[in-house]
């Protein structure tokens, strides 16, 4: 890519990401675009989908958590990554509102642009689930799926206003929920 697509790409993503922070994952794309001081047809060819817009704005994100799970199970207490990482997953959804919603349909959707990321995140999560489960500090009735649905509801408490204040108390009880001890 030629160092100027290089930028233009790069600006269009930073303002992407300020938009979809303030106005959640359903952005006007053509908003985003005027706010990046270029037209509709430039921000699509850069990404020809609002999903291609997403993956690339969320992928580093998605690396990051995978990667934080990596070094979490060979860090801390098994019950101890376990709700660490949980924590991190909950807190990243919220930066976005809505993400969680196309997350939970990307994880169906092989045709999805987020499919791959999606699917590679709750792998990280089952990982840290299932050694939590194999030494006895995790509920064995529950497994990745069930994982990333809570991490779903909980992102979703703290997109609603009136709920928002109540979101660290039921992380809390979610988490004692999961843990066994």
């Amino acid at each position: 890519m030629r160092a100027d697509a290089r930028k233009n790409r790069d600006h269009l993503l930073a303002v992407a990401g300020t938009v979809i922070a303030e106005q959640g994952v359903d952005a006007s794309l053509r908003d985003i675009a005027r706010k990046a001081g270029v037209g509709l047809a430039t921000l699509l060819r850069h990404f020809p989908t609002r999903e291609a817009l997403l993956e690339a704005l969320l992928h580093t994100s998605f690396d990051e958590l995978t990667a934080k799970a990596d070094e979490l199970e060979t860090s801390s207490s098994p019950e101890d990554a376990l709700v660490s990482w949980l924590r991190d997953c909950v807190a990243w959804t919220t930066e976005y509102r809505g993400v969680t919603v196309l997350m939970a349909a990307a994880i169906e959707d092989t045709e999805s642009a987020l499919h791959a990321s999606c699917v590679t995140l709750r792998a990280a999560g089952t990982r840290l689930l299932t050694r939590a489960q194999a030494v006895g500090m995790a509920r064995t009735d529950i497994d990745g799926t069930d994982l990333f649905a809570l991490i779903a509801a909980l992102a979703w408490l703290g997109d609603q206003p009136s709920l928002a204040s109540h979101a660290d108390r039921l992380f809390d009880v979610v988490a004692s929920a999961i843990l066994t001890k």
